[in-house]
């Protein structure tokens, strides 16, 4: 339970938390327009920060893009507007009507971050969710590509091959510059440290009680089902509240009932099949403890 990984669209999350946290102390504005804070990203004058976090800024992604270039040159060092330049380019969908999934608003609300507060996208996921939350385990690393810590889970995908992958020769992408995900799935952790993680965002319990508003109220469908929706940089899935995703060599997913505190928290080392296993294996495991009586005290 102490081997490192990549914690992938989790990191969201934590770039959530900091927007939330700096906007509790009076250091920015939920709806603060995110050309004041990011130059050279045309077009974007009637999205906001918190658009930026919810999934609802009509930006497009990236990772269609680029996700051959991060497995062919994994040592690559990327700054973040030139990874978000791969979505920019395409068209926008009208701001604060939709869920799109969108790397670059997360890579976009990095950068404003460290405008606002003139520290780093590091520094600020420690102040406000990793020493709070006493998550040893847990950072946001330098750009130099590296494992994702000294005792990592050795992560991998599989080469296409006429009519499959090539599983007799997975490739070891354990090493990697985490400029890849930057502030939307650049964090490292422990399957420990992301299981209190995502207990304690799912309560707010970086905010201060009673703080407003809602970080995860209003959410928006994901899908054609009212029980998944979006919001807060984080996905709800019935009464759950949390995120997966995919990054080269792992996929994760996390997610806790803020109302019991059931939390489940999963990862696979391998990429191959992007995101979509660890969710639904989160989700499965989720629906039998749930079923299942707590455990004395």
């Amino acid at each position: 339970t102490d081997m490192s990984f990549r914690i992938a669209d989790v990191t969201r999350m934590m770039t959530c938390d900091v927007l939330y946290g700096m906007a509790d102390e009076g250091l920015v504005e939920l709806d603060a327009p995110v050309p004041q804070y990011v130059s050279g990203v045309a077009g974007l004058d009637d999205v906001t920060l918190v658009e930026l976090c919810n999934g609802s800024s009509g930006l497009d992604s990236s990772q269609s893009v680029v996700e051959g270039m991060w497995l062919n040159t994994p040592e690559r060092q990327w700054a973040p507007l030139e990874l978000a330049s791969f979505g920019l380019g395409k068209p926008l969908i009208a701001p604060g009507t939709a869920y799109k999934d969108s790397d670059v608003g997360y890579l976009l609300l990095g950068l404003a971050l460290e405008r606002i507060s003139g520290l780093t996208a590091s520094e600020l996921i420690a102040e406000y969710v990793t020493t709070p939350l006493g998550l040893s385990n847990t950072s946001l690393p330098s750009s130099k590509a590296a494992a994702p810590g000294e005792n990592a889970l050795t992560g991998n995908y599989l080469n296409a091959v006429e009519g499959g992958y090539d599983c007799s020769a997975p490739v070891d992408i354990t090493v990697l510059s985490s400029s890849t995900g930057f502030t939307d799935s650049g964090v490292v952790s422990t399957i420990d440290d992301l299981g209190r993680y995502v207990q304690a965002s799912a309560q707010q319990a970086l905010r201060a009680e009673g703080a407003e508003p809602d970080r995860y109220a209003d959410g928006l469908p994901v899908g054609r089902v009212s029980w998944y929706q979006a919001t807060g940089g984080a996905f709800q899935v019935g009464p759950l509240i949390g995120q997966y995703g995919w990054t080269p060599g792992y996929a994760t997913a996390a997610y806790s009932d803020p109302a019991s505190g059931l939390t489940v928290a999963v990862v696979l080392n391998s990429s191959t099949a992007t995101a979509a296993p660890a969710a639904y294996l989160a989700w499965e495991l989720a629906a039998i403890v749930s079923k299942v009586p707590a455990a004395e005290g």
